[in-house]
């Protein structure tokens, strides 16, 4: 397991980002499924729950909003504003083209509050550590929604070899209380 918490988030990121894109199509398949598997297992029976489209490469693959709206009540997904931060739509199905290379739900939009009605928030990651830090993709649109959270599970979704032993972070970095790999759910440790 990796220690990364002397380097530069900036290494970390595209050395971790070039692995995941090296992956086999077929691995990547898997352990989507996988992904997909444990995270419904999170979220069945919630009332409400946040989750995201995953980019290309990203844990969860194409196929996560639909496992989830399907055992939830209610499936919120981020829309990226124009200053990174995060508004909320319901996934009702269609996905429009969004800003950044994103694909968005198409419904009206929430409002950035919407978050805080979630009781479980999953979320994208490069990697996370044991003790929870996460490590995005730089923009900080992650760590300014999930400060407006109180009481909610927060769990980022990574390959397992993106569960490490330390990550650098910052006093704005949001930690997560469990990930998800293809392997199972862990719970962090905190700091």
């Amino acid at each position: 397991m990796s220690d990364f918490s002397f380097r530069q988030k900036s290494d970390v990121r595209r050395e971790l980002l070039a692995a995941r894109r090296a992956r086999s199509p077929r691995a990547v398949a898997e352990a989507d499924a996988a992904i997909c598997q444990h995270a419904a297992s999170l979220a069945r029976n919630m009332a409400t729950v946040a989750g995201y489209v995953p980019l290309p490469n990203e844990p969860g693959g194409p196929s996560l909003p639909e496992y989830l709206s399907g055992v939830c009540g209610r499936l919120l997904l981020p829309v990226v504003l124009p200053d990174r931060d995060l508004d909320w739509a319901l996934s009702a199905g269609g996905l429009a083209p969004g800003p950044f290379g994103l694909r968005e739900p198409a419904g009206p939009r929430l409002g950035l509050d919407a978050i805080k009605k979630a009781q479980l928030i999953l979320v994208p990651a490069v990697a996370v550590d044991r003790r929870g830090v996460r490590l995005g993709r730089g923009g900080g649109s992650y760590d300014r929604a999930l400060a407006r959270v109180t009481g909610a599970e927060i769990v980022a979704l990574v390959y397992d070899d993106e569960l490490v032993a330390a990550l650098p972070a910052d006093p704005h970095d949001v930690q997560v209380g469990a990930v998800i790999t293809p392997s199972g759910i862990t719970a962090t440790t905190g700091m």
